[in-house]
């Protein structure tokens, strides 16, 4: 089964776009995963090929017109595809490694990237999408969210990454952030690698990588800590 996205969107030019190259890229010329951008205006009612209309209620900007969604959505997306539906907007659930490992093991996706003041509210219901929400930030459009999304699904996808390992060791994969990673010169601007990491005792740097993990997080993301891990509230408490 091949991860196979579709994007809605009104400027299917900026795809790939960085999903062609690296590692997205080379997967994407091998077939390990498809990639289709539907340019939303192909499925407008009117010869002015119009995608949106004024705010009921009035208001500032615009709003995408909800059947004009329907057709986009229905005309990639028939009632047995088993690929879920997202719409990147900011009001949606934020993305989780948990959620991107959940797609990335899946049939693909087909997403719609919001422009203007939104969607209109209908089409959320009409077509069961799935709101997704990659920050607490508001983008021009759901373009750039969209190409977030699929990077992390991607790279996760067998045969991407040269070993499977790499995305199971690193950020948010077991509840932490990552460890410190450190590299060569031996010796850079007078500051050394820890010796723990050059003492051959695997056992050891395992130990001091986890209490790193938990550092870091604890110091800069201490929402993804569970209480029986965060040993600075036991000390409190």
């Amino acid at each position: 089964m091949t991860f196979r996205a579709s994007v809605l969107t009104l400027y299917p030019e900026m795809f790939p776009g960085p999903l062609g190259h690296a590692l997205a890229g080379r997967a994407l010329a091998n077939g390990l995963w498809g990639l289709e951008a539907v340019q939303i205006r192909d499925h407008a009612l009117d010869r002015h090929r119009s995608v949106d209309d004024t705010p009921a209620g009035g208001g500032p900007g615009m709003v995408m017109r909800a059947d004009v969604l329907a057709r986009a959505i229905d005309a990639v997306s028939p009632a047995d595809d088993p690929r879920p539906r997202l719409l990147m907007t900011p009001r949606g659930r934020p993305l989780t490694q948990a959620r991107v490992r959940e797609l990335a093991a899946g049939p693909g996706a087909v997403i719609l990237c919001g422009r203007f003041e939104g969607v209109d509210e209908r089409i959320v219901a009409a077509r069961g999408l799935e709101e997704v929400c990659v920050g607490d930030v508001v983008l021009s459009g759901g373009e750039a969210a969209a190409l977030l999304l699929l990077d992390a699904c991607v790279r996760l996808i067998p045969g991407v990454m040269g070993k499977a390992e790499s995305g199971t060791d690193e950020s948010f994969s077991h509840g932490l952030l990552e460890y410190p990673q450190f590299t060569r010169p031996q010796l850079f601007e007078g500051e050394g690698i820890p010796e723990v990491l050059t003492s051959g005792d695997h056992a050891r740097i395992a130990r001091w990588r986890q209490a790193e993990a938990e550092a870091v997080t604890r110091a800069r993301r201490p929402d993804l800590l569970s209480p029986a891990r965060d040993g600075s509230k036991t000390e409190r408490e």
